[in-house]
């Protein structure tokens, strides 16, 4: 069976100036895993996508794709990864079929086999019927998808997949869920995933790693991360973030972990229903009066907070109509 891991050991990256970029960041992603990346902004999450992808070298240590160094041997990770960036360089006046075709070829298929294997990818991702379209015409959710086809031309063992579903309204972005899913389960392919939506990478991630300030803070399961938590929230919303503050002090003996998140104090523990009204009576005591109070189970959201401080905001884009 061929080599679908990704293993980084150590890795750093410094820029001219003395800025660093990656610290010393060290994962092993397993054969057939789906991996969630996520970082806030500058955290160092876009320079070990590039290391990983050959398009930068790092300064230290060593990361190894399907098998192969990615400074030593960048051409045989280019022939057995696949790579859908966040950015869609997409000619708008070409056909997917041609687009595919032309891509089979530049990686040294004849033109049969390339029109062959451009007909199966149409199929595997449900564009057969606008294979006649010019992709200018397409919709965001079906470029998204004509992307992940275009990735998987050369038939990769690994799939990198750099904020797929960015600005994509609801519907489109579940579509190309389906689609991460499907290339997962049936093909058994390793796919390295970034994204700004927390609710995504628990949708589809087996592990997940945060990394902050170039290095890795926490990696789990999303199950595993969101229990580390707590089993439960009592969320109390104030008017003010300076009233919030005062509330965590009031309560801070109450919780196994209490954050503040701007003018919202999260109590996380266990049982936590039943502590509802002690919070309520120790908070009139102090006469600190509540908007709300409501209970949830944490989120790989929380789990994000927890770790670096802030929480991760999708980019203000407005979604594409599927």
């Amino acid at each position: 069976m061929s080599n679908r891991e990704i293993v980084v050991e150590n890795l750093g990256k410094e820029y001219a100036g003395g800025v660093t970029a990656v610290r010393d960041v060290s994962f092993q992603v397993n054969s057939g895993q789906i991996f969630g990346f996520l970082g806030p902004n500058g955290a160092g999450k876009s320079t070990t996508i590039k290391i990983l992808t050959t398009l930068a070298l790092p300064t230290r240590g060593s990361a190894r794709v399907g098998g192969f160094d990615v400074v030593s041997q960048a051409d045989q990770v280019r022939r057995i990864a696949g790579v859908a960036l966040q950015e869609i360089g997409i000619d708008p006046l070409m056909k997917s079929v041609e687009l595919l075709s032309m891509q089979g070829r530049m990686f040294g298929a004849s033109r049969k086999e390339a029109a062959n294997r451009a007909e199966e990818l149409l199929h595997l991702v449900r564009l057969e019927e606008a294979k006649g379209r010019r992709v200018g015409t397409y919709s965001g959710g079906m470029r998204r998808r004509l992307d992940l086809a275009l990735a998987l031309v050369h038939k990769p063992e690994i799939l990198f997949l750099d904020e797929p579903t960015t600005g994509l309204d609801p519907a489109s972005r579940r579509d190309v869920w389906e689609e991460v899913r499907r290339l997962n389960r049936e093909l058994g392919m390793t796919i390295f995933l970034t994204t700004q939506y927390l609710e995504e990478a628990d949708e589809l991630a087996d592990v997940v790693a945060i990394i902050d300030n170039g290095a890795i803070a926490i990696e789990g399961s999303p199950a595993k991360l969101k229990a580390s938590v707590g089993t439960e929230s009592i969320n109390v919303a104030f008017d003010s973030r300076e009233t919030a503050e005062n509330a965590r002090a009031e309560l801070g003996d109450m919780a196994d972990t209490i954050q503040t998140d701007r003018d919202t104090v999260r109590l996380y523990m266990n049982q936590a229903a039943q502590t509802i009204p002690a919070v309520v009576n120790r908070l009139q005591q102090a006469n600190l009066n509540p908007i709300s109070l409501t209970l949830t189970q944490p989120t790989l959201d929380d789990v994000f907070l927890q770790v670096t401080g802030q929480r991760l905001q999708a980019e203000a884009a407005q979604p594409q109509v599927a």
